[in-house]
């Protein structure tokens, strides 16, 4: 399995992947999921990937050749000659049919599923930001505002931090920070997501980042911040008063009525228990 998340803010965009494919007691296997298209000046796009492996790799090497008629012109777009990111979202989306109408049937008749999710997004020169979802079907959705960042993999366990923390006009290197902390608690919770971590840290309408990153066990960054966050987690939730049971500020009644099922009804005797 793995985590990858992309935020899209704007001050900038966050790119975080994991490099976990298996694991278990015996096996754990390391590969990159993160790809960065990048010309200085004309366009800055990075990709990950979650899913079949033999797939995602596939739709990489297909990617770099593939194209798509333009809409209105009927031109070959590639990801390199795409002139909006909408455009080259559609090639890495029929990137992704091609390797399905390739390995698909093949895949289906050995009983597996034509399983890929990627995040695909950047800016090329002339445009703002953008950043897409991408199905097995090839088709994609676009972050909004309302909607600032995507996820795919294992995302429940770094899903709260996000919500949280994440608008629009978050900074930069809060957003960073905040991708992290998101990776570090699917990593807490989860043993088949795990180190090294590929991050990308990309100003908006720079067209180019010197700021891309591999995460390893001994980046002393990292370290500090698993430490400090489970230490502050901690420090937070023993701050919050406990309930009180028998009259403090924060009583819960102790009777207990159920229309559904009347055997679940409890008298509020100090000396009984909640069901």
């Amino acid at each position: 399995m793995t985590y990858c998340c992309a935020i899209k803010i704007n001050a900038g965009m966050v790119f975080l992947s994991d490099s976990r494919t298996n694991a278990g007691v015996d096996s754990i296997s390391t590969f990159r999921k993160m790809l960065v298209y990048e010309r200085p000046g004309d366009r800055f796009m990075v990709m990950l990937s979650a899913g079949n492996l033999s797939i995602t790799q596939s739709v990489r090497e297909i990617l770099q050749d593939e194209s798509v008629e333009h809409l209105e012109t009927g031109a070959p777009v590639t990801i390199w000659n795409a002139r909006s990111m909408f455009d080259a979202a559609r090639v890495l989306g029929s990137a992704v049919r091609r390797v399905e109408e390739r390995d698909g049937p093949a895949l289906r008749q050995a009983g597996l599923d034509f399983n890929v999710s990627l995040i695909f997004g950047g800016q090329i020169a002339g445009e703002g930001m953008r950043l897409f979802l991408v199905y097995s079907a090839g088709n994609f959705i676009e972050a909004t505002a309302e909607t600032p960042y995507f996820q795919i993999g294992e995302s429940k366990y770094g899903k709260p931090v996000l919500d949280r923390v994440i608008t629009t006009t978050t900074p930069l290197d809060e957003a960073a920070k905040c991708a992290l902390v998101s990776m570090d608690s699917t990593i807490k919770s989860n043993l088949s997501v795990g180190l090294p971590l590929d991050l990308v840290v990309y100003q908006a309408g720079a067209l180019q980042s010197d700021r891309v990153i591999c995460i390893d066990h001994d980046n002393p960054y990292f370290q500090m911040l698993h430490n400090s966050w489970g230490e502050r987690l901690r420090q937070v939730f023993d701050s919050i008063e406990d309930p009180q049971w028998n009259g403090g500020k924060t009583e819960v009644p102790l009777r207990v009525e159920s229309k559904r099922n009347p055997a679940l009804r409890k008298i509020g005797s100090p000396a009984e228990r909640l069901i």
